[in-house]
């Protein structure tokens, strides 16, 4: 009698520990998730390796069409160079540019540009539209220069000092708050560093 009921016994269990199953999994991921939105912690923030350390070697192509020079890692000596990847396809791209139309103005540094998998014509049409802020540009059509950057997506934008190494990195769309409350104070960083 016991063996019926014990054999009897094993599929309900194993019944009950496959309803309870999901539950528990989600349970353990909503937990997780919690923690990290209760940590304080800045989920937007993505970290770079590259920060202190020089920026990668890049010898990028001018844009075809355009009068201004290709992104050149050399021209970065001595100078605070703000390093922005956009492309003419990227929305958020088109979102920021006011906010580098008014950067631009600030002749303390140099704004240059990685125009990462773009067709040159776009890209030339995207800058007629929006306005050029750029001093240089570089065409990386294969996308391989924004690997050697650490580039997750468009757009980014890294602050290089004046000794070559890169400073700061922002991820996504430089909004004016962004700008005023992050990217700013790193650029007045780089340029206060001898």
């Amino acid at each position: 009698m016991s063996s019926e009921s014990t054999e009897a016994g094993t599929p309900a269990r194993w019944r009950r520990l496959f309803v309870l199953l999901p539950l528990l999994v989600f349970l353990g991921l909503a937990g997780l998730f919690l923690s990290q939105l209760l940590s304080g912690r800045d989920v937007s923030e993505v970290p770079s390796a590259l920060i202190g350390l020089p920026a990668p070697q890049t010898n990028l192509p001018p844009l075809e069409g355009s009068s201004l020079p290709g992104l050149d890692s050399k021209a970065f000596a001595g100078k605070v160079t703000l390093v922005n990847v956009f492309a003419s396809w990227c929305a958020p791209c088109r979102d920021e540019h006011p906010v580098l139309l008014a950067l631009s103005k600030d002749k303390r540094f140099v704004l240059a540009a990685l125009n990462y998998k773009d067709e040159p014509a776009n890209a030339r049409r995207f800058l007629g539209e929006v306005g050029n802020p750029y001093q240089a540009i570089g065409v990386d059509e294969a996308g391989r220069a924004a690997i050697d950057w650490g580039v997750y997506g468009v757009p980014e934008t890294f602050v290089v000092g004046k000794d070559g190494k890169i400073a700061y990195k922002h991820v996504g769309p430089i909004t004016a708050e962004s700008a005023e409350t992050l990217l700013l104070p790193q650029i007045e960083k780089a340029l206060a560093a001898h």
